[in-house]
Protein backbone atom coordinates (compact mmCIF):
# COMPACT_ATOMS: atom_id res chain seq x y z
CA UNK A 1 0.00 0.00 0.00
CA UNK A 2 1.18 3.58 -0.67
CA UNK A 3 -0.03 6.67 0.53
CA UNK A 4 -0.03 10.29 -0.38
CA UNK A 5 -1.00 13.52 1.19
CA UNK A 6 -2.33 15.61 -1.14
CA UNK A 7 -3.45 19.62 -1.96
CA UNK A 8 -6.99 20.44 -2.36
CA UNK A 9 -8.13 24.44 -2.01
CA UNK A 10 -7.48 26.63 0.40
CA UNK A 11 -9.89 29.22 1.90
CA UNK A 12 -9.66 31.63 4.96
CA UNK A 13 -12.04 31.57 7.79
CA UNK A 14 -12.58 33.63 10.84
CA UNK A 15 -9.72 32.87 13.49
CA UNK A 16 -11.73 33.18 16.35
CA UNK A 17 -14.42 30.68 14.65
CA UNK A 18 -11.66 28.19 14.00
CA UNK A 19 -10.23 28.48 17.48
CA UNK A 20 -13.27 28.32 19.15
CA UNK A 21 -12.69 29.65 23.18
CA UNK A 22 -8.79 30.05 22.54
CA UNK A 23 -8.08 33.94 23.18
CA UNK A 24 -7.04 35.70 19.77
CA UNK A 25 -3.89 36.90 22.12
CA UNK A 26 -2.72 33.50 21.92
CA UNK A 27 -3.62 31.87 18.63
CA UNK A 28 -2.57 34.88 16.31
CA UNK A 29 1.30 34.53 17.32
CA UNK A 30 0.65 30.93 15.52
CA UNK A 31 -1.26 32.10 12.90
CA UNK A 32 -1.68 35.83 11.70
CA UNK A 33 -4.96 36.55 10.43
CA UNK A 34 -5.64 39.05 7.66
CA UNK A 35 -7.43 42.10 7.62
CA UNK A 36 -11.09 40.72 7.92
CA UNK A 37 -9.70 38.53 10.73
CA UNK A 38 -9.41 35.40 8.72
CA UNK A 39 -6.76 33.05 9.08
CA UNK A 40 -5.79 30.44 6.48
CA UNK A 41 -6.42 27.08 6.27
CA UNK A 42 -5.35 24.07 3.74
CA UNK A 43 -7.65 21.53 2.62
CA UNK A 44 -6.06 18.32 2.19
CA UNK A 45 -7.27 14.65 1.34
CA UNK A 46 -5.06 11.41 1.63
CA UNK A 47 -4.94 9.41 -1.68
CA UNK A 48 -4.06 5.24 -0.96
CA UNK A 49 -3.07 2.99 -3.52
CA UNK A 50 -4.23 -0.24 -2.13
CA UNK A 51 -1.92 -3.49 -2.62
CA UNK A 52 -4.98 -4.96 -5.56
CA UNK A 53 -3.79 -1.36 -7.06
CA UNK A 54 -7.38 0.47 -6.58
CA UNK A 55 -7.16 3.85 -5.52
CA UNK A 56 -9.23 5.38 -2.91
CA UNK A 57 -9.23 9.03 -1.85
CA UNK A 58 -10.17 10.31 1.49
CA UNK A 59 -12.25 13.63 1.67
CA UNK A 60 -12.19 15.79 -1.41
CA UNK A 61 -11.59 19.34 0.05
CA UNK A 62 -13.77 22.57 -0.51
CA UNK A 63 -12.96 22.62 -4.33
CA UNK A 64 -13.99 24.96 -6.86
CA UNK A 65 -17.53 24.75 -7.15
CA UNK A 66 -18.60 27.94 -5.41
CA UNK A 67 -19.71 31.11 -7.95
CA UNK A 68 -17.34 34.05 -7.39
CA UNK A 69 -19.17 35.78 -4.54
CA UNK A 70 -19.57 32.62 -2.53
CA UNK A 71 -16.17 31.92 -2.89
CA UNK A 72 -15.36 35.25 -1.99
CA UNK A 73 -17.55 35.02 1.38
CA UNK A 74 -16.04 31.49 1.86
CA UNK A 75 -12.42 32.73 1.48
CA UNK A 76 -11.66 30.13 -1.06
CA UNK A 77 -8.36 31.36 -2.29
CA UNK A 78 -8.19 29.51 -5.75
CA UNK A 79 -10.77 29.84 -9.37
CA UNK A 80 -9.19 26.26 -10.11
CA UNK A 81 -9.80 22.71 -8.90
CA UNK A 82 -6.59 22.72 -6.94
CA UNK A 83 -7.38 18.48 -6.27
CA UNK A 84 -7.46 17.78 -9.60
CA UNK A 85 -4.07 19.43 -10.29
CA UNK A 86 -2.72 17.78 -7.30
CA UNK A 87 -3.96 14.19 -8.89
CA UNK A 88 -2.67 15.65 -12.56
CA UNK A 89 0.91 16.13 -10.95
CA UNK A 90 0.83 12.37 -9.74
CA UNK A 91 -0.51 10.95 -13.36
CA UNK A 92 -4.11 10.96 -12.00
CA UNK A 93 -7.32 12.53 -12.88
CA UNK A 94 -10.48 11.96 -10.63
CA UNK A 95 -11.29 9.36 -13.11
CA UNK A 96 -9.06 7.21 -11.48
CA UNK A 97 -10.18 6.79 -8.43
CA UNK A 98 -11.72 3.87 -7.33
CA UNK A 99 -13.26 4.92 -3.79
CA UNK A 100 -14.10 8.11 -2.43
CA UNK A 101 -14.32 8.13 1.90
CA UNK A 102 -16.08 11.17 3.13
CA UNK A 103 -16.32 12.02 6.59
CA UNK A 104 -19.05 14.21 6.34
CA UNK A 105 -20.87 16.20 3.79
CA UNK A 106 -19.89 19.80 4.73
CA UNK A 107 -18.81 21.33 1.62
CA UNK A 108 -15.36 22.01 2.99
CA UNK A 109 -15.02 18.37 2.94
CA UNK A 110 -17.21 17.25 -0.15
CA UNK A 111 -17.25 20.36 -2.42
CA UNK A 112 -14.32 18.84 -4.08
CA UNK A 113 -16.48 16.17 -5.67
CA UNK A 114 -18.11 18.91 -7.90
CA UNK A 115 -16.67 20.05 -11.14
CA UNK A 116 -15.09 24.03 -10.76
CA UNK A 117 -17.91 26.46 -11.08
CA UNK A 118 -18.87 27.44 -14.59
CA UNK A 119 -21.07 30.38 -15.13
CA UNK A 120 -24.68 28.91 -16.54
CA UNK A 121 -23.54 25.40 -15.82
CA UNK A 122 -25.24 22.99 -13.15
CA UNK A 123 -23.68 21.84 -10.66
CA UNK A 124 -21.48 18.30 -12.20
CA UNK A 125 -19.94 15.29 -10.03
CA UNK A 126 -16.56 14.50 -11.02
CA UNK A 127 -15.28 10.86 -9.56
CA UNK A 128 -17.10 9.17 -12.88
CA UNK A 129 -15.90 5.62 -11.93
CA UNK A 130 -15.63 5.97 -8.04
CA UNK A 131 -18.04 4.47 -5.31
CA UNK A 132 -18.35 6.84 -2.42
CA UNK A 133 -18.72 5.87 1.01
CA UNK A 134 -20.99 7.73 3.33
CA UNK A 135 -21.58 7.27 7.04
CA UNK A 136 -25.12 6.19 6.99
CA UNK A 137 -25.93 9.03 9.99
CA UNK A 138 -23.81 11.37 7.92
CA UNK A 139 -26.21 11.11 5.63
CA UNK A 140 -29.32 11.45 7.07
CA UNK A 141 -27.78 14.56 9.10
CA UNK A 142 -27.36 16.12 5.35
CA UNK A 143 -30.71 14.97 4.29
CA UNK A 144 -32.71 16.75 7.66
CA UNK A 145 -29.84 19.02 8.75
CA UNK A 146 -29.67 21.14 11.75
CA UNK A 147 -30.75 24.57 11.68
CA UNK A 148 -26.75 25.51 12.65
CA UNK A 149 -24.98 23.83 9.88
CA UNK A 150 -27.89 23.60 7.10
CA UNK A 151 -26.09 25.88 5.21
CA UNK A 152 -22.69 23.72 5.39
CA UNK A 153 -24.39 21.17 2.65
CA UNK A 154 -24.41 21.42 -1.13
CA UNK A 155 -28.34 20.35 -1.44
CA UNK A 156 -27.68 19.56 -5.69
CA UNK A 157 -24.53 17.36 -3.83
CA UNK A 158 -26.31 15.47 -1.87
CA UNK A 159 -28.84 14.38 -5.70
CA UNK A 160 -25.96 13.89 -7.40
CA UNK A 161 -24.46 11.33 -5.06
CA UNK A 162 -27.86 9.63 -4.70
CA UNK A 163 -28.71 9.63 -8.56
CA UNK A 164 -24.71 7.71 -9.25
CA UNK A 165 -26.19 5.18 -8.18
CA UNK A 166 -22.50 4.63 -6.15
CA UNK A 167 -23.46 5.97 -3.06
CA UNK A 168 -22.35 3.17 -0.24
CA UNK A 169 -24.08 4.22 3.30
CA UNK A 170 -21.77 2.82 6.07
CA UNK A 171 -23.60 1.47 9.23
CA UNK A 172 -21.90 1.94 12.51
CA UNK A 173 -20.11 -1.38 12.58
CA UNK A 174 -17.26 0.53 10.06
CA UNK A 175 -17.06 -2.17 7.75
CA UNK A 176 -17.16 -1.80 3.79
CA UNK A 177 -17.16 -4.39 0.91
CA UNK A 178 -16.11 -1.71 -0.86
CA UNK A 179 -13.17 -1.35 0.83
CA UNK A 180 -12.77 -5.24 2.41
CA UNK A 181 -12.60 -6.64 5.83
CA UNK A 182 -8.94 -5.60 6.15
CA UNK A 183 -10.65 -1.87 6.62
CA UNK A 184 -12.68 -0.51 9.36
CA UNK A 185 -13.37 2.69 9.50
CA UNK A 186 -13.97 4.02 13.02
CA UNK A 187 -17.52 5.84 13.42
CA UNK A 188 -16.93 9.30 15.00
CA UNK A 189 -19.63 12.41 14.41
CA UNK A 190 -16.99 14.74 14.09
CA UNK A 191 -17.81 18.41 14.47
CA UNK A 192 -20.96 17.84 13.38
Amino acid sequence: MKAWSINGNTQRLDGGAMFGNVPRAMWEKWLAPDAEHRVPLACRALLVQLDDGRRVLFETGIGAFFDPKLRARFGVLEERHVLLDSLAGLGLSDADIDVVVLSHLHFDHAGGLLAAWQEGQPPRLLFPNARFLVGRRQWQRARSPHPRDRASYIPELLDLLEASGRLELLDQQGLSPLLGGDWRLRWSDGHT
